[in-house]
């Protein structure tokens, strides 16, 4: 089974190039962050038609978190079930495809760390590691994915200079997802490779995806079953190419069969 992961900063700007995409790597689950749409402007009969069924969460101009899955489809949830408020955003969705319960989460940016959005996006990863105690266990198949916003060490950032005093790189956002990991879960990627300098994210300005000035914020978390099943973990670089293309880069996890 190949799991996907895309951020890609507006699907309605760039759906020509996802169901290009599609076509071309065949994804069984993919999982899609910020399509800045209504649930009612999802482009359903669009994957449809290559044979994926689809579940949105989203709200119009901004965030918008999706699952598309050829492998089924099943147990869609928006949001968290933690028995707390509805997150005032749509950032994540749940589903149950091929066997394997599946997150596409849209992390907030938490813009700086003096701003309430930091510690929305603080209380936020509590609530989703509050959802995996509530309604999951680390035997599960599980597969939590998304652009989460934090580049989980220093060789994820091309320079780790810049995001001292900034978000992205802060210790209370690492430690958050430092504790997803002792939950129960893997940064599978760092399963397959150790080295720096392997980005999914680059800034648009200043041509700094051809001067390789990125950083890994899109991550796949795998239970130990689905790590051990791992055969590969890559992002795809050439998707970040072209005309128009969103400032992330998809991330594909390729699994054995149970």
């Amino acid at each position: 089974m190949r799991i996907a992961t895309w951020n890609v900063n507006s699907l309605n700007a760039r759906l020509e190039r996802a169901i290009e995409w599609v076509g071309l790597l065949q994804p069984d689950v993919l999982c899609l962050q910020e399509t800045k749409l209504a649930d009612d402007a999802f482009p359903h009969e669009a994957f449809a038609a290559l044979g994926y069924e689809s579940v949105h969460n989203g709200e119009g101009r901004w965030n918008g978190v999706a699952i598309v899955s050829r492998v089924g489809l099943s147990d869609t949830r928006p949001g968290f079930a933690d028995g707390g408020a509805p997150d005032p955003d749509a950032r994540i969705v749940w589903a149950t495809c091929g066997g394997i319960r599946v997150a596409s989460c849209y992390v907030p940016n938490g813009r700086t760390l003096d701003d309430d959005h930091y510690q929305y996006k603080l209380a936020w990863l509590d609530r989703l590691h509050a959802d995996l105690d509530t309604n999951a266990t680390p035997a599960d198949d599980l597969c939590v994915v998304g652009d989460f916003n934090i580049a989980p060490d220093d060789r994820d950032v091309y320079d780790p200079k810049v995001l001292v005093g900034a978000t992205h790189g802060s210790q209370a956002e690492r430690d958050r997802l430092a504790a997803l990991l002792d939950w129960g879960l893997d940064d599978v990627f760092r399963d397959h490779h150790e080295e720096a300098g392997l980005y999914t994210w680059w800034d648009y300005r200043g041509g700094n995806f051809h001067k390789r000035l990125g950083m890994r914020i899109d991550l796949i978390l795998t239970s130990a079953s689905l790590t051990a099943r791992s055969e590969r973990v890559l992002c795809d670089r050439n998707a970040r190419k072209g005309k128009d293309p969103s400032d992330h880069a998809p991330v594909l996890l390729d699994l054995s069969a149970s």
